[in-house]
């Protein structure tokens, strides 16, 4: 399966360091957890991801405090979660996942987005078989652990594979899983970074420079969107 989500992560990661852009998403999604399973962290395995993705990307307590208590509020947005799958530039293949308060709006600015770039979207359940869903979970590597004692501490609960990058362990899982590795990992004292579901592509592509460049900036526009949570595709 290898890393096939993290091609674009240099260039996603300093677009996300748009602090206007990217503290709303994470907000809307603590929001989100809370209303669904309740605002105390410990019961809710949900919110307590949601809260430690907010926190590895330095989103400011209050911040987080707020986006809990917005849960509570009876005037508050509710919101739900909706998925688009196109076809842009040269090919390319792209999962949105999104959270709105209004999806003629979202499916509006969606279809938008594909179609000045020359793509357009496609039926949901097209790239069923296009994209695995799986577990992932970022773990600090000190240097201490025994990567393959981990990953066979981990098998029982779901893993599939473990891989070493630089300073970071990333496990990898189903999406079924992600409740019994997050669990295991807690019960291990690791300290996890990041969890999350991604769709990694099954055959991914390799683009040209050129093409890349014509991508990216219809990436740009739709990731850039307040609601897009999530941008998947098929790039090698």
């Amino acid at each position: 399966m290898g890393r096939a989500f993290e091609y674009r992560r240099a260039a996603k990661e300093k677009r996300w360091d748009k602090m206007s852009k990217m503290f709303p998403k994470l907000g809307k999604a603590i929001t989100m957890a809370a209303k669904e399973g309740g605002s105390d962290p410990l019961m809710n395995s949900k919110l307590r991801t949601a809260i430690q993705n907010a926190k590895s990307e330095n989103m400011p307590k209050d911040n987080i405090e707020a986006a809990i208590k917005r849960a509570t509020q009876k005037d508050v947005d509710s919101f739900v979660e909706v998925n688009y799958e196109g076809k842009g530039p040269h090919g390319v293949l792209v999962y949105v996942e999104c959270a709105t308060d209004n999806p003629t709006r979202t499916v509006a600015n969606v279809k938008s987005y594909f179609n000045k770039s020359g793509g357009s979207i496609v039926p949901n359940g097209s790239m069923e078989f296009m994209f695995a869903r799986k577990s992932v979970f970022e773990v600090e590597h000190s240097g201490n652990i025994d990567v393959e004692s981990l990953e066979l501490e981990l098998i029982d609960a779901g893993c599939e594979e473990v891989e070493v990058a630089e300073d970071r362990i990333f496990v990898y899982g189903d999406y079924t899983a992600f409740g019994t590795l997050s669990k295991a990992l807690d019960d291990l004292s690791l300290p996890v970074q990041k969890s999350s579901l991604k769709r990694i592509p099954t055959s991914p592509v390799e683009f040209s420079e050129e093409q890349l460049n014509d991508i990216e900036k219809m990436l740009d526009k739709i990731e850039d969107d307040d609601d897009i949570q999530q941008v998947f595709t098929n790039i090698a």
